[in-house]
């Protein structure tokens, strides 16, 4: 009997054994196998590739398109002045009145020096005609004959110098009247009447600006516009056929969009040694008077159009010590890590032509929480969210 206990306690004993060394075993295999990293919630936004417009945004200042600054042309004193200053004048219209009698006395005397010159060309001329029959039957001397002609000659000659001073002194005679060159508004004028004035004094009297249309200067980077250049001629922008470049404008001081749009009309073919710069002038028409000369302003410059860019918003974008940028997208519910081309910024966006796909999930929300191969769990975000 009691043999029979021991061999029942020893094998209730081995079997605690194998128990708990089955457990231990698993225990250890547990342990041993690697724990699943949780995905982590991150918001994406879906790429869509598009034709996206090239806008270049350039700091500028406007110029008046015409400007005037008007200066007698003859000495004497004033003695109308027939405009208000600060309103509007036109072409041709009569500024300043300047004393005429003088000029008046010069043309009188002119015409009577005119007068006299064309009497004695007129004797003259009837001497050497009487003298062609006489010479030919040696009435009178070569020498008579000669001295008859050369006469003729010289008050021909006099004649035209007569009629030169006359025309002198009418042309005199209307500069007495001083006209506006140019269409625009008039401004502030020191000279009144009374005042003497002199021929090609430095001193102007009023100046005329123009300012509908009026001209913006922009700059632009000269190694910014050789690529751009370089784009179009091997067709990856596309839009500018015919040099037509509509401009838009900010106007600095207000912030607010001008509301006329304008036309690029040249860009310098020299860059500025100083600023490394390039002009471009821009034409928009001011019918309002808005715009005025020297005020600064951004011009938007449309540059043609690029076709399959996409639209990444700035915050989605990330930046490596050297500058190069990249994006994280989900590929297979993990993090991918892709290098991106970004040509300019729009907006709240950059605007990028290679380096992302169609269809690509862009991570725009959780990026700092995760990294290259990290499992995600991606969550849509609506565009207009993602780029705020």
């Amino acid at each position: 009997m009691r043999s029979c206990l021991k061999f029942a306690g020893v094998a209730a004993l081995a079997l605690m054994v194998a128990a708990c060394s089955e457990q231990n075993e698993g225990a250890e295999k547990q342990a041993a196998a690697p724990q699943q990293q949780p995905a982590t919630q991150v918001g994406t936004v879906t790429l869509e590739a598009q034709t996206v417009g090239l806008v270049e945004e350039m700091p500028g200042r406007t110029i008046a398109f015409r400007q005037a600054d008007i200066r007698p042309q003859v000495d004497g004193i004033i003695k109308e002045r027939n405009f208000t200053e600060g309103t509007f004048v036109e072409a041709g219209q009569q500024l300043y009145m300047i004393d005429q009698d003088v000029y008046l006395a010069k043309v009188d005397a002119a015409q009577a020096e005119l007068a006299r010159q064309i009497a004695t060309f007129d004797q003259a001329t009837k001497t050497r005609k009487r003298y062609d029959p006489l010479i030919k039957s040696q009435a009178v001397s070569q020498q008579t004959y000669d001295d008859a002609v050369a006469a003729e000659a010289q008050g021909k000659a006099a004649v035209a110098a007569a009629r030169a001073e006359l025309e002198q002194a009418r042309i005199d005679l209307a500069y007495t009247t001083v006209t506006a060159p140019i269409s625009g508004q008039i401004g502030s004028s020191d000279f009144t009447e009374g005042a003497l004035v002199t021929a090609n004094q430095t001193a102007k009297l009023t100046t005329i600006t123009q300012l509908d249309p009026i001209y913006v200067d922009v700059t632009q980077a000269g190694g910014r516009l050789m690529k751009i250049k370089q784009a179009i001629q091997n067709g990856r922008i596309k839009g500018v056929e015919n040099g037509q470049v509509e401009v838009s404008l900010i106007i600095d001081s207000t912030g607010a969009e001008y509301p006329h749009k304008g036309t690029l009309q040249f860009s310098d073919v020299t860059v500025n040694e100083t600023t490394g710069t390039i002009r471009l002038r821009v034409v928009f028409p001011n019918p309002d008077g808005t715009l005025l000369p020297g005020m600064f302003v951004r011009g938007q410059v449309r540059q043609g159009h690029l076709e399959n860019a996409f639209l990444v918003p700035q915050k989605a974008v990330m930046r490596r010590p050297d500058g190069s940028a990249y994006v994280y997208v989900v590929a297979d519910g993990k993090v991918a890590s892709k290098d991106i081309t970004i040509e300019q910024s729009q907006g709240q966006n950059w605007l990028v032509s290679a380096g992302v796909e169609d269809g690509d999930q862009l991570i725009v929300d959780g990026l700092q929480r995760i990294g290259p191969g990290a499992p995600v769990a991606a969550q849509p975000v609506e565009t207009a969210k993602a780029a705020e």
